[in-house]
Formats: structure tokens, sequence, C-alpha cells
């Protein structure tokens, strides 16, 4: 699946983030971010953690249960750089396996597609880029093809993970609005 746009896209949204993470300077991992419950590092160890859940879900076929608390608590230790580099490839080499979008993956919430797993953490990926972005004061725009496809993944969802408290309630988005601030105020985000 090397030429899947699927993938195209999982890859070019982990390599946003990539370099967000790479631009954070050592005073910045206990900056306040727009997860206001997180701060810099807790989101680069949020998003290394789904990295490292790819692995045993995708590859294995594990649950939810079968991991348990593996993935719990600091995953970056004394080098949080390369612990996100290591995670990322990972996630990164399970996906491109063959078959692997193929797979079942067991969730929380239920059995889905692996496709669909990649598809939501692709997403994933972008808005908390941009999160990471505003942490560290760096460049917050997203490339126009990350965010259509997160406005694709989300907009039919946004109240389910507004809700569900994954998100914040939606904000109002001006009539003008690019599609960046659209899918911004989508989630919750003050653009």
């Amino acid at each position: 699946m090397p030429g899947s746009p699927l993938l195209a896209r999982h890859a070019e949204a982990l390599d946003l983030f990539s370099s967000h993470v790479h631009a954070i300077r050592a005073d910045q991992w206990d900056a306040p971010t727009p997860c206001t419950e997180w701060t810099v590092r807790d989101l680069v160890n949020h998003l290394t953690g789904e990295q490292l859940w790819t692995v045993p879900l995708v590859r294995d076929g594990s649950t939810i249960a079968e991991v348990g608390d593996a993935y719990d608590g600091d995953l970056l230790g004394e080098d949080p750089v390369a612990t996100w580099d290591e995670a990322a490839a990972a996630a990164r080499g399970v996906l491109r396996e063959p078959g692997a979008l193929d797979r079942t993956v067991h969730l929380s919430y239920g059995d889905v597609p692996a496709a669909a797993y990649c598809a939501q953490m692709t997403a994933d990926a972008v808005v908390h880029a941009w999160d990471l972005a505003r942490g560290i004061g760096a460049d917050d725009t997203i490339p126009a093809p990350l965010v259509d496809f997160a406005l694709q993944e989300y907009g039919p969802h946004a109240e389910e993970f507004a809700a569900g408290g994954l998100f914040a309630p939606a904000l109002p988005a001006p009539p003008d609005a690019d599609a960046q601030t659209k899918l911004l105020a989508l989630l919750g985000r003050a653009a």
C-alpha cells in the first residue's frame, strides 16, 4: 500500500507533527498548549502513545485489554524527541506492511477497519500539530491537503466528539473563514 493516498496523508501528518517536535526548545516542554489540560510534553507524550499503540493493535491484532496499561504514564523518558521519532517510525512501518490497512483493529468502542483507524490517527496528528505549534510559538499553518482530510474525517462527527469530551464544543467561524479556521472552530479551537 505504499501508493495509498491515506498512507500519504498519514506520513504528511506525522512529518508536520515531527517538525514541531524537533523545534521544541529545552525551556518549552512545560509550556501550555491549546489543549488546556496538557503541556507541550503531555501533548507529545499523547501522540507518542498513539503511535506506540499501532504496533499491537494493527500488526498483532491485540485488544485494548490485552495491551493493558503498557502505554500509560510518561513514555518520553530522558530523550523525548528520539522517543517520538522511534514511535512514529514504528507506526509508519506497521501501517505500510502488506495488507495492514485491510486488517481489523479492536478499539475500546468496537472493531474497526485498520484504514479507518489510520484515518483517525492522521486527523488527530493534524490537529495536534496545530496545538503543538501554538504551544511552542511556531508557524501553525496546516497544509491544505491535511486540513481537507481532517475536515472530512471530523466534520460528520464533531458533535459526538464534543459530547464525548474529545474536543471542545464547536465555535462559530466567520462566514469568510478559510478551511483551516473552519476546522479549528469545528473542534473548539480559536484560530
